[in-house]
């Protein structure tokens, strides 16, 4: 006779809350659909093209205070029942200064730079939560293929980037265009 499957444990956000701690940003824990994500720190690769996309990214917004970009640790919770910490991040700024996390209710665009214990979840699990949010355009950026997949909400399809990548905000008419060779040789030679 066989045993009957336990159901999986479904987490809540003010669990997720209560396991992350300010003075520590490692592990990440990130909640999708009641699942809890943990994710080690990330290699130095990781790290250095992070750097290096969120300045390209930050200094292209320089002088438009209607948008901000960061880099988590964040706890951004799209709604009330999930927690993320892209990478990187961009968002609409409101009208009152931010001071908590959960006053972010909307994403331009989210960056995941794949390590190889999240490139399945990056792929899969984050992506279609970004698409299911609204999140405008989520860029999946994978170190060892030196490539940029982008997912933009309006079509639910990918386009992948080998040489350039090209992103508007809306409001801002020049676009930030990244040259991705370039961008991962500045970052990891």
């Amino acid at each position: 006779m066989g045993m009957p499957a336990e159901a999986p444990r479904r987490w809540t956000a003010r669990e997720v809350a209560e396991m992350q701690q300010e003075d520590r940003p490692f592990p990440r824990f990130e909640l999708i659909d009641g699942d809890l994500l943990v994710t080690p720190s990330p290699g130095s690769p990781h790290q250095f093209v992070v750097a290096e996309l969120f300045f390209r990214l930050y200094g292209h917004l320089r002088g438009h205070p209607e948008v901000r970009a960061l880099m988590s640790p964040a706890d951004i919770r799209l709604d009330p029942t999930t927690v993320v910490q892209p990478d990187i991040f961009v968002f609409p700024r409101g009208t009152e200064p931010l001071t908590v996390w959960s006053a972010i209710r909307s994403l331009l665009l989210a960056v995941e730079v794949v390590s190889p214990g999240s490139k399945r979840r990056d792929r899969t699990i984050k992506r279609d939560f970004y698409m299911s949010r609204g999140v405008a355009e989520y860029w999946i950026v994978d170190v060892d293929a030196q490539t940029i997949e982008c997912w933009l909400a309006a079509d639910h399809a990918a386009s992948y980037h080998t040489t350039t990548i090209e992103w508007r905000v809306p409001g801002i008419p020049e676009p930030l265009v990244i040259d991705i060779p370039e961008l991962f040789h500045a970052a990891i030679g």
